[in-house]
């Protein structure tokens, strides 16, 4: 799976659809988003921090556009859990699935 993070906070809606758009059509599997702050003092500072319903909509817009797994939220830091959250979420749907033929 190819995964993509994005830190968030001060870009524009269509900048953000944008870079989704890119990325689904260089098969990019899995995104994140997660509010950018500040590291340090020499860091630029911090735009904007994006609502947790943003989050929200860019989890939503992400799936409807064929993302395999979105992970969007304030505290989403990087991908490093993608894969394990991938996972979970293909296993998740199989055992639905295997729920439901019973």
């Amino acid at each position: 799976a190819v995964v993509s993070t994005q830190s968030t906070g001060g870009e524009k809606d269509e900048e953000i659809l944008q870079t989704m758009e890119d990325l689904r059509k260089n098969s990019v599997d899995i995104v994140t988003f997660g509010q950018y702050m500040q590291p340090t003092k020499h860091h630029l500072k911090v735009k904007e921090y994006v609502t947790p319903e943003k989050y929200k909509h860019w989890e939503t817009v992400g799936l409807e556009m064929g993302f395999a797994y979105v992970a969007s939220g304030p505290l989403v830091r990087s991908s490093y859990k993608a894969g394990e959250f991938y996972i979970k979420n293909i296993l998740d749907k199989e055992r639905g699935k295997q729920h439901d033929k019973r």
